[in-house]
C-alpha cells in the first residue's frame, strides 16, 4: 500500500524526515514477463535518504 506523498510526476509536496517511499525499477517484455525490483529509502532528519533493502541484486537464475 502506497501512502502520501506520492513520488509521481507532477506532485511538488517535499518530503519531509520520517517519510519513506520506494523507487521502483524494472523491466517488461510483452508478452513473455516482467520483473521489478522495489527499493524502499527513508528521510532522513537531516533530509538525506537512507536505504532500508540491502540485498543483492545479482541476477540469481532458479531452475534450468
Amino acid at each position: 500500500m502506497h501512502e502520501s506523498p506520492y513520488m509521481i510526476e507532477g506532485n511538488d509536496v517535499p518530503l519531509a524526515p520520517g517519510n519513506v517511499f520506494s523507487v521502483e525499477p524494472g523491466i517488461y517484455i510483452p508478452g513473455k514477463f516482467g520483473v521489478r525490483i522495489e527499493n524502499l529509502v527513508a528521510v532522513r532528519p537531516d533530509g538525506s535518504g537512507e536505504a532500508l533493502n540491502h540485498f543483492t541484486r545479482e541476477l540469481t537464475v532458479c531452475g534450468d
